[in-house]
């Protein structure tokens, strides 16, 4: 008899904060892949482009002092700094229990700041795979939240022709597409 062995991969919910009524989305990814690998997922689920910087922050209580982010962002840091490239999801889940939080902050001009939830883990291999979502991802280089609001309440005008705000579709999400895009 095979022994059992510990799930291989997590459900990892993304909402971007600062956004009524909530845009997110929920995928399963392989706890083998390094954050650097669950950046380009959450890229791809959410419909960025993959064209500003990035980091993840963690920490005790409200304290997200501690950073998983590419190289060069450690004089940066208050807290730990690790590097994205060198770090799996595995091990920084470890053997802690989960639902896990963390933040994960893109474009740092436009400051879109998401909220990451490890949910559980379940078993399974293969590539990331979309669950579900709600609503589409603010277009690129937007300005923020707070603009984004602002054009969702009229108040200033769409520059992107043919955003439909409320439109997601999770069968357009190719996780493929960006990591093949992004290695060039």
């Amino acid at each position: 008899m095979a022994k059992k062995t510990e799930p291989d991969r997590v459900v990892v919910k993304v909402m971007t904060y600062g956004i009524q009524p909530q845009i997110w989305r929920r995928f399963s990814i392989s706890t083998t892949v390094t954050f650097i690998q669950l950046s380009d997922a959450i890229q791809a689920a959410m419909g960025w482009e993959n064209k500003h910087p990035h980091e993840f922050r963690h920490g005790k209580g409200k304290r997200l002092v501690d950073v998983i982010g590419p190289v060069g962002l450690e004089d940066q840091t208050l807290g730990d700094f690790q590097d994205e490239a060198g770090l799996t999801v595995a091990e920084y889940l470890g053997r802690r229990r989960l639902p896990l939080r963390m933040l994960y902050r893109y474009d740092f001009a436009d400051e879109w700041i998401h909220e990451i939830v490890f949910e559980k883990r379940e078993e399974g291999d293969g590539g990331p795979i979309i669950i579900d979502g709600a609503r589409a991802c603010p277009p690129e280089d937007f300005g923020g939240a707070f603009q984004f609001m602002q054009a969702l309440a009229g108040e200033i005008e769409w520059a992107n022709p043919g955003y439909e705000p409320e439109l997601f579709d999770p069968k357009a999400v190719d996780f493929e597409a960006k990591s093949r895009r992004k290695s060039k």
